[in-house]
Formats: C-alpha cells, sequence, structure tokens
C-alpha cells in the first residue's frame, strides 16, 4: 500500500486522497462499462460498518449483494448455492401452504431454517450465473470471495485499507475502510453510477422502439403528394 499512502504521521498513515479521487473515477467508468455489457454486479460487505450501507445500495441499484456471511463456494460452486436457494423455497412454501398440516414445533424448526437461509442468501436468490465484476469493502476480511474471484477471472474492486494487501485487486480505492462515512460515500457513488447507467439504457432502449414503430408507420401510409402539385397544372390548362 506504499504507492496509496501519503504520509506517515505519529504512527498512523494518510492516504493520499489525490490518488483516491482518481481511483473513484476509473471505478465509476469500468462500472458502467460492465453494466453497458448486461454484466451483473455483486457487492460484498460484511464488517459491521459496510453491511447496511451494502444492501441498501445493492438493492437500490437492483445488484446481488452478500452482507452477513460469504459463503465457501459461493462463485466457484454456485450449483450447490443454487441448491440451497432451491431448498429455502421449498421451506417458505411448506410454511405458506402447509400450516394447517404442521405441529407447531415442524412450524417453529421450519421457521428458524428459513430465517438463517435468508439472512446468507437473499442477496443473491436471483444470481443464475457468476457476475462481471465484484465490489468489495475491506479484501482482507473477504479473502475468500477475493480468492474465488480470482479464480475463476472476475474482476474485482475493493475499498482497500492501509493493512490490506492490494496486489490481488484488480481495481484499487485506497481509503479508510473502518469509516462508514467513507464506505457509504464510495459505495454511494458505484451504486449511483450502475443507476445511471441502466436508466440510460431504458431511455435508449425505448428510443429504439419508437423509432422502430415511425418506420412501420411510415412503410404502411401511401406517398405524400402536395396539393400543389396535384391541382397546379389542371387549373392553368382550364
Amino acid at each position: 500500500m506504499k504507492r496509496f499512502i501519503f504520509e506517515e504521521r505519529n504512527g498512523l498513515y494518510i492516504i493520499d486522497l489525490a490518488k483516491t479521487l482518481q481511483q473513484i473515477r476509473n471505478a465509476v467508468e469500468i462500472v458502467k462499462e460492465v453494466v453497458t455489457n448486461h454484466k451483473s454486479i455483486l457487492f460484498v460487505g460484511t464488517k459491521k460498518q459496510a453491511k447496511v450501507v451494502i444492501r441498501e445500495l445493492a438493492e437500490a441499484s437492483d445488484e446481488f449483494y452478500v452482507c452477513e456471511r460469504w459463503l465457501g463456494g459461493m462463485l466457484t460452486n454456485l450449483s450447490t448455492i443454487r441448491q440451497s436457494i432451491k431448498k429455502l423455497e421449498r421451506i417458505e412454501k411448506k410454511i405458506a401452504t402447509g400450516s394447517d398440516d404442521l405441529t407447531k414445533k415442524e412450524i417453529s424448526l421450519l421457521t428458524k431454517a428459513q430465517i438463517k437461509l435468508d439472512k446468507n442468501l437473499s442477496g443473491v436468490r436471483a444470481m443464475r450465473k457468476p457476475p462481471g465484476l465484484l465490489i468489495i469493502v475491506d479484501p482482507s476480511k473477504e479473502h475468500l470471495a477475493v480468492a474465488e474471484a480470482n479464480k475463476l477471472g472476475i474482476p474485482v474492486m475493493a475499498l482497500v485499507d492501509t493493512n490490506c494487501n492490494p496486489d490481488p485487486i484488480q481495481y484499487v480505492i485506497a481509503c479508510n475502510d473502518d469509516a462508514l462515512k467513507s464506505v457509504k460515500l464510495i459505495v454511494q457513488t458505484l451504486a449511483q453510477a450502475v443507476i445511471d447507467t441502466k436508466n440510460e439504457m431504458s431511455v435508449a432502449a425505448s428510443k429504439g422502439d419508437e423509432e422502430e414503430g415511425e418506420e412501420e408507420e411510415s412503410e404502411g401510409e401511401p406517398a405524400f403528394r402536395p396539393y400543389a402539385e396535384e391541382g397546379a397544372g389542371k387549373s392553368e390548362e382550364e
């Protein structure tokens, strides 16, 4: 992390904010490119300072997230994770439809299993294939996520503090990942880039549909001939 540190003062390392600002700008462009290519993003942050922010902003941008616990194989063994999600769906269905046939003890056990599975899997329930980018808060804590992403060749963007190793990270954002305000500001900027890009793509798609509709209408209409062309010669002869 030496290349991202401005100076050391009383045993504390001060991050070079000019570099951080440029890193955030670059990160926004990377995020926009991923969304434009119709790839999903997985936000990861299970530490106390990040979990609420990660969940709120990932849901706001309609992307996947992990904010409670990284389950081993969440990327490298996605089929097993999908089996756990199917189990959660079966439990939910059983509780919703078969409560009359279940004892109180059975309902209690099913509810506990539902809460546990939903807590860990709610953010990736709709994830059918690996994401196009991971955005991670504190890669040293989420080292399993980083390792799995690197194994699959999925790029990793991370908020990296002075006590982290930036080498396994493709897109580093040097910052204080223990400060809630710092984490929220950066993740909010990235999430907003996702939202803006999706809105732009939606507008472009709707414009394209309108233009296609106008072309179809014009093809079905007879060619327009001004009145002057049709009647001008006739009135002069008469």
